[in-house]
C-alpha cells in the first residue's frame, strides 16, 4: 500500500497514513511468522527497517495489541503473541457466520465492476503454479477473502471479517508445511467467485461454508 507523504496532507494527516503502513507491514510479520511468537519488538530496529517515526509505529503497535497481534508487559516490553491453536475453533466459529454473509451479500450487489474484479483475481489465481509457496497461496487466499469482502459493501463486515481471516492465517501459518494438497485451494477460491461474479447468493454462501469447513479440518488434522 502507497504511504501518503507530507506534501500531499497535512502533518496529522501523514503521521497516520505512515502509521497505517507500518500497522498493515508489522501485521504481515507477524501473521506469517517473520517475526517468531514470543519474539521481542524491538522500536529502533523496527522504525529503521519500516521507515516510519518512533509515533506512527506506536500507534501502530498500540493497533496490534488491541487486535491480540502483539502483547506489552510492564518493564519487559512488547512480544509477539504465541500461536494458540486451541483457538481456532472460537475464530472459525465467528468466520463461518460471517463469511458466508459476505458472500451472499457480494453475489446480491455484484455490479458489472464488481464482475471485472472478480475476473481479474481469477485471472490470477490461475497463474499460481502447483509448485508455488505456501506463503504464494496464503496471499492469494487474502487477495479472494478480501475481494469478497469489498463486493459485500459493508465496512463494519469487512472490518471484522479481515481481524478474524488474519488471526486464522497466524495458526495456519504454523501448519502449512504439513498440510498437503494446498493448491486445493485454488479450485475452491475460483468456484467461490464464480459464483459470486454469476450473482448466485445461495451457491456463493455454500461454497464458502464449504471452504470453511475443509479449512478448519485441514488444519485440525495436523496440528
Amino acid at each position: 500500500m502507497p504511504v501518503t507523504t507530507t506534501a500531499d496532507l497535512g502533518s496529522g494527516q501523514a503521521d497516520l497514513s505512515l502509521a497505517q503502513s507500518a500497522y498493515l507491514r508489522l501485521r504481515e510479520r507477524l501473521v506469517m511468522l517473520d517475526i517468531p511468537p514470543g519474539a521481542p519488538l524491538q522500536e529502533q530496529g523496527l522504525s529503521s527497517e519500516l521507515g516510519v517515526g518512533r509515533t506512527p509505529l506506536r500507534e501502530a503497535i498500540k493497533r496490534l495489541e488491541v487486535e491480540r497481534f502483539v502483547e506489552t508487559f510492564p518493564r519487559r516490553g512488547t512480544f509477539a503473541t504465541r500461536v494458540d491453536p486451541t483457538a481456532l475453533e472460537e475464530i472459525s466459529e465467528v468466520r463461518r457466520a460471517l463469511e458466508p454473509l459476505a458472500a451472499r451479500r457480494a453475489a446480491r450487489l455484484v455490479d458489472p465492476a464488481g464482475r471485472r474484479l472478480a475476473d481479474a483475481v481469477s485471472a490470477r489465481l490461475l497463474e499460481l503454479h502447483e509448485h508455488a509457496s505456501p506463503r504464494d497461496h496464503m496471499a492469494m487466499d487474502v487477495q479472494v477473502h478480501q475481494t469478497v469482502y469489498s463486493l459485500a459493501r459493508n465496512s463494519h463486515l469487512e472490518s471484522s471479517l479481515t481481524h478474524y481471516l488474519f488471526l486464522a492465517l497466524r495458526i495456519w501459518s504454523v501448519a502449512v508445511r504439513r498440510l498437503e494438497a494446498v493448491a486445493d485451494h485454488v479450485s475452491e477460491h475460483q468456484h467461490i467467485l464464480q459464483a459470486v461474479r454469476d450473482g448466485d447468493e445461495d451457491l456463493s454462501a455454500g461454497l464458502m461454508v464449504d471452504h470453511m469447513e475443509r479449512f478448519e479440518a485441514a488444519i485440525r488434522r495436523v496440528l
